[in-house]
């Protein structure tokens, strides 16, 4: 990896750590419904979108928003989507930053946990069958692994023997559940041998090693048509998302001293400044950029107009079944007999 390589991904990381902080605020101020904050886990995302091709379908649950924005996913059209308005690739369907973009070849995020798992292995399993040079790249977190998708997903992956590699963010809380509750074997890559498939975990604060392993467990998924297991260890400093409050279940020191002894942020900013890479400076002027450019996006987003209701019945069905057809003339003529209340 080259010197600028490493630096383009540590502004990623400060691009990501800018638009989370000033996103959670509009949440706070009311201007958006919900927000979910990757802060503690950005070098997972950069790290590992990083060692991906570009058309490697990604399928990720609801913290990897640093994935596509490696891709090019813009401020601007996160802003869109968190305010629902008609620039939304989703046209207003989907709760704030579950984002999706084919342009990019990230499906689109669903909330309810492991439904991309089993996803993720067909998508690799068609990818083998065209024999593609790419791999499905699935992401989750350690509480989703209790799910039953995540079993049904792994031994899929494991007999059919795709090119799969599946990422677990262990974060140490599946929102309020601590991992000593959860689990009582070592972990989520302990249960990969009994999958028949290769693991592998790594710091996930050290963007350097979750970017080299992101890239040797591609090759090994792509050159022996098989599924690949990584478990990063990280910390989630934020809450669980805008709707909780993670001091009723974890004391603030604990909080306060991950942040401070592994924030993976400052960690590769003192890499990158100890190689002469990186200065005080640049830091402070990048920060401003990021926030100006986020705050920007908010207001025009702020102001965009909304999709056109007739939107909620587009998109499902190549042709419109009587049912919807039924469903909207009703719902139209509703706006029109209480055209005060909309």
């Amino acid at each position: 990896v080259s010197a600028e390589e490493w630096v383009r991904m540590y502004k990623a990381m400060v691009s990501q750590q800018e638009m989370d902080t000033i996103f959670y605020g509009s949440q706070r101020q009311g201007r958006v419904s919900f927000y979910m904050t990757a802060t503690g886990e950005e070098a997972i995302h950069i790290g590992s979108a990083a060692a991906l091709a570009f058309d490697d379908p990604v399928y990720a649950q609801y913290r990897e928003a640093g994935v596509i924005m490696w891709r090019g996913f813009t401020k601007q059209q996160f802003a869109d989507q968190c305010f629902s308005n008609v620039r939304d690739l989703g046209k207003g369907r989907q709760m704030p930053i579950h984002v999706g973009s084919s342009e990019h070849h990230f499906h689109t995020i669903s909330s309810p946990l492991s439904t991309q798992i089993p996803q993720a292995v067909g998508a690799a399993y068609a990818l083998k069958q065209e024999g593609r040079d790419n791999v499905a790249m699935c992401f989750f977190g350690e509480g989703a692994a209790s799910e039953g998708d995540f079993h049904a997903a792994l031994n899929f992956a494991g007999t059919l023997e795709v090119p799969i590699v599946f990422f677990c963010r262990n974060n140490g809380y599946a929102i309020s559940t601590p991992t000593h509750e959860q689990y009582r074997g070592d972990g989520i890559a302990s249960r990969a041998v009994g999958y028949g498939m290769h693991a592998i975990r790594v710091d996930g604060n050290d963007m350097a090693a979750v970017y080299a392993a992101t890239k040797a467990a591609r090759e090994l998924a792509i050159s022996n048509s098989c599924p690949v297991l990584i478990e990063a260890m990280t910390y989630r400093v934020g809450h669980h998302s805008t709707s909780d409050d993670s001091s009723r279940y974890r004391s603030i020191d604990e909080i306060k001293k991950w942040k401070e002894d592994v924030d993976p942020i400052s960690r590769f900013r003192n890499y990158l400044e100890k190689e002469g890479l990186w200065s005080q400076d640049e830091d402070t002027q990048l920060r401003s950029d990021e926030r100006l450019e986020v705050l920007k996006a908010l207001e025009a987003a702020e102001t965009a107009g909304k999709p056109s209701l007739e939107e909620m019945f587009t998109d499902v069905f190549d042709e419109k079944p009587a049912h919807l057809v039924e469903q909207e003339e009703a719902m139209l003529a509703h706006i029109a007999k209480y055209p005060d209340k909309y």
